[in-house]
């Protein structure tokens, strides 16, 4: 018999710690439409379901970051048919779940370039970060029009400046000053990703941060990625040995 949600959840709180950052590469939206004969659009609307339990999901386990992959610098080459759907679903997204996010004490920040996203699409996503900006309970940062190469060259970008201005020292730049020019730097580095629909690589997400996280792979396509799913991720996790390139003595 498959265990519920609930007795998954149960078994997470008596085996220990969960991590406190996840990583997530919502993938299989297209492939999920196409078995069904649907449009790709309609696997992009099942999807934001998922994203939702996602949220309740790690609020219930105790997790206090999640970080997922929603829109990639890439994402801007493919259709403007879907372009445009996917943009809409953004502010779909806010109009009917900001109120119950901000119930709910989840933080929502967009992380990414955001000059290219439209007019409506920016003015959602600053209305989602002001009305939960009080949230404390879980940060939820959605990552749109986002590319790590993009991001660790900007992160070179803005301590290159401040050396051109003399605020900063060529021989001061460690990895503790870049990883702080990164959007993450607020939250740290996940401790696990989680990658839906079976894929083995990590599309130009989060290159830094994941040095050292644990990777959960799974064949579920993401609209049917659920809580169950969730917590088996992080029941994995429990039975990890982190070692950061260390030797532990037996």
């Amino acid at each position: 018999m498959t265990p519920s949600a609930d007795d998954l959840l149960s078994r997470l709180k008596l085996q220990g710690a969960v991590p406190g950052h996840v990583a997530v590469i919502m993938d299989g939206n297209g492939r999920w439409a196409q078995r069904r004969n649907l449009p790709r659009t309609a696997g992009h609307q099942a999807g934001m379901a998922s994203v939702r339990g996602l949220t309740e999901a790690g609020i219930q386990a105790g997790v206090s970051t999640l970080t997922i992959f929603a829109f990639s610098q890439e994402n801007w080459q493919r259709p403007q048919e879907e372009v445009d759907a996917l943009m809409a679903l953004l502010q779909h997204y806010v109009a009917t779940q900001s109120a119950e996010l901000t119930a709910q004490g989840v933080r929502v920040r967009v992380l990414g370039d955001r000059s290219p996203l439209s007019a409506h699409a920016l003015k959602a996503v600053e209305f989602v970060e002001s009305e939960t900006e009080q949230g404390r309970v879980l940060a939820l940062n959605i990552c749109i029009s986002y590319g790590a190469r993009a991001e660790l060259t900007r992160a070179a970008r803005l301590l290159s400046e401040e050396v051109a201005a003399g605020r900063l020292a060529p021989a001061d730049i460690d990895e503790a000053r870049f990883a702080e020019r990164l959007y993450t730097a607020p939250w740290g580095d996940p401790d696990l990703l989680i990658r839906t629909s079976g894929e083995f690589r990590l599309s130009n997400f989060l290159l830094w941060q994941l040095a050292y996280a644990e990777f959960y792979v799974t064949p579920v396509l993401w609209p049917d990625f659920s809580r169950e799913h969730f917590f088996e991720a992080l029941l994995d996790y429990q039975r990890r040995d982190r070692r950061f390139g260390r030797v532990v003595n037996e």
